[in-house]
């Protein structure tokens, strides 16, 4: 927050953009805290592309020119019939094995439709550097390059599943458990061993009520968004919807 807080002041001093690297999405709250306390609002997060998880924020006062901190690499794995292709963590731990720090990298995204093919979003000053020393993935050889722009059908996420589930009452634990699909002791376990966040603020008490729009991260067992919250069954049990990331 502190280093947010001196870009702002940095670039509305001297009147010259100024952006941080990749953030999560807890560094990107963070972020905006930081922006508020500064009053800062010429601020814009980026990631490349609009669904982007990590992203860029990106600080441009009035009358300064734009600067597009972000590139984007188009990786080839070369891999014959029957290889196993590299994944995310194989991508992601080959680029940082090359001595970089996380916040040059962004998403990764796998073409839809050529799954040897995935596209890196990464900070544009490191975009070179990448491309001459990438070489490998885990044990695939892959081939890095520059690409203007990454294809649409790439972009395109599958629309996600909602799904539906009634509790006894709007507490946190209760309602994690039903989108976990577990118990609710198991649920109130993963809250007190602070495994639990809430728009990316770590939940403390299992009691707490949530709302419409929470967002729940579960370290190792993923997120979930409390999509909407309707009436009340014969049973006088509460209807939700939600959906998994």
């Amino acid at each position: 927050m502190r280093r947010v807080e001196e870009l702002c002041r940095m670039a509305e001093q001297k009147g010259i953009p100024r952006h941080t690297g990749f953030l999560s999405d807890r560094e990107q709250a963070l972020a905006k805290a930081a922006m508020n306390r500064a009053e800062c609002a010429f601020g814009e997060f980026r990631g490349g592309w609009p669904d982007a998880e990590r992203r860029v924020l990106c600080l441009e006062p009035p009358d300064s020119w734009n600067e597009e901190p972000i590139a984007v690499l188009r990786l080839q794995a070369m891999v014959q019939s029957g290889d196993k292709l590299p994944g995310h963590r194989e991508y992601l731990g080959s680029i940082l094995g090359l001595g970089l720090e996380r916040t040059c990298v962004g998403d990764l995204i796998r073409h839809p439709s050529d799954e040897t093919v995935t596209y890196a979003f990464v900070l544009e000053d490191k975009a070179d550097f990448i491309a001459s020393n990438l070489t490998a993935a885990g044990r695939c050889p892959i081939r890095a390059e520059q690409c203007n722009e990454v294809p649409q059908e790439a972009l395109k996420q599958p629309e996600r599943s909602l799904h539906e589930a009634t509790v006894p009452s709007l507490r946190a634990d209760t309602v994690l458990a039903a989108m976990m699909h577990t118990s609710r002791t198991l649920a109130a376990d993963a809250i007190r061993a602070g495994r639990v966040e809430i728009n990316h603020v770590l939940l403390r008490s299992a009691h707490e009520d949530v709302y419409t729009g929470d967002i729940f991260t579960v370290r190792g067992s993923g997120r979930y968004r409390l999509e909407a919250i309707g009436g009340k069954s014969k049973k006088d049990r509460i209807f939700i919807t939600f959906y998994q990331y």
